[in-house]
Parts: structure tokens; sequence; C-alpha cells
């Protein structure tokens, strides 16, 4: 579950991986290790069931990857975040989340049944969490758990950033963005912000986050889209 055996799909998976890090910003660390736990755990039981009960001699061993948890995010992912953007090219309606969809489609036709069972159990799976069975959505680890799951998921990425306050986005406790703010732009109160480009009030409503809460926020944040991504979740857990 945690390897994929073929290039292109470890492409498109790791692509897909990455950009559902939205999701860990929308509902913050604690919640989305929750999410992933759920999200594999239960695809693997759909996934057991699903070759106990087709007996398929031309199914044999199902792809292997984390496809449980990639297609459980395109639930939320569907529900959760708006459409910013339509145009048409040759005539076709697509959106600015199209091109996820496509990439989603190719992962899970990438190895026909062997792909397309685990990519049904993970949605499957993500849709009972959208479902809030068993009030899954409301549950949170131990402060400890959770920064596990966020390094253990995460780490690799975050790693890469270029700044301290983009790299610690990931895994913080709510009284950071307060603290950061202040030790980065101590003099901010005395200076003139500027308005927040729309780019980034957009990205942040895609996230979830009010369009009001999230012009405010960037201007405390003096346009850092990751302090400000902070400071929403510190509201929002408050």
């Amino acid at each position: 579950m945690f390897a994929f055996s073929s290039t292109p799909e470890l492409l498109f998976g790791l692509y897909l991986l990455y950009y559902f890090r939205i999701f860990e910003r929308q509902i913050g660390s604690n919640k989305y290790s929750v999410f992933i736990l759920f999200s594999v755990i239960l695809s693997l039981l759909f996934e057991v069931l699903a070759l106990v009960l087709l007996r398929d001699p031309t199914l044999g061993v199902l792809a292997s990857g984390p496809f449980g948890l990639i297609f459980a995010s395109f639930v939320p992912f569907y529900f959760d975040i708006p459409v910013i953007s339509r145009f048409r090219i040759f005539g076709i309606h697509f959106s600015d989340k199209s091109f996820i969809y496509l990439v989603g489609l190719q992962l899970l036709l990438s190895s026909w049944k062997r792909s397309l069972v685990p990519g049904i159990c993970g949605v499957l799976a993500g849709s009972l969490y959208h479902l809030n069975v068993f009030g899954i959505r409301r549950k949170k680890f131990p402060e400890m758990v959770a920064s596990f799951f966020s390094w253990l998921f995460l780490s690799s990425s975050t790693s890469s950033s270029r700044t301290p306050s983009s790299g610690n986005v990931i895994g913080n406790v709510p009284s950071y963005a307060a603290r950061e703010v202040q030790r980065n732009y101590p003099s901010s109160l005395h200076a003139p912000v500027p308005e927040p480009p729309e780019s980034s009030v957009a990205t942040l409503v895609s996230m979830g986050f009010d369009g009001n809460a999230a012009r405010q926020a960037l201007m405390r944040a003096r346009n850092d889209i990751n302090v400000a991504t902070n400071i929403l979740l510190e509201s929002q857990a408050q």
C-alpha cells in the first residue's frame, strides 16, 4: 500500500498526494492525520472484501500503492474545494479542477482492474468519511500521534521549503501563527499594509476559508499566504 509498481503510477500518484496537502491546510494536521489513517485502513478492508466477493481469476494481485488514500481524497476535493475559474477548449467546458480529475482518471485506469478496484475502494472510504460515519470528522489524535503522522507522510515535502515561515506550516500548534507574525513582522503595525492579491485570496477561499476572513488574515500577515493560513486555522480552533 506504500509503494507504486510502475514509474507512471509513481509520478501521477506523487503529484496527487502533493496536491491533496491542501486538505491539511484546510482542516489542520491533526484531523488530516485521522483522515489518512481512516482512509488507509477502510480502503484496505474494502479491497480484501472485494477480492473475496469478486473471485475473479483475471484480477490477480491488486495494484500496489496508496490508491486508497489518493482516491479517498477525491471525495473532499469534489465537495469541499470550489471551482474558481471555468474555460472552454474546442467547445469543451473545463474548470481549474479538471486537470486533477484527468490525472486521477489516468491513475485509476493505469492497470485496469488491478488499479480500478483499489481506486473504487478509496472512493468508498472517502465517502464514509464525508458522511461523518461514527463521528469520524470530529475525532482528533493526541498531539504526539498527530506530529508523528505529519512527519511520516509530509516531512520530505516540508524540508524542501525555502523559508522558515513556509516550512513551518505543517504540524504547527495553534498559537504558532500569532508568534510568527510578531517575530517576522515586528514593525507591520507602523507600515502601510498592501492590498492582498486576489490570487492569494482565491487560494485561501479554495481551501474553504471565508473570503473576508482570508483577506484580513493576509493583511495581518503582510500577504504571506502560509502565515495567513495558520492565522485562519488558529481562529477556527478557538
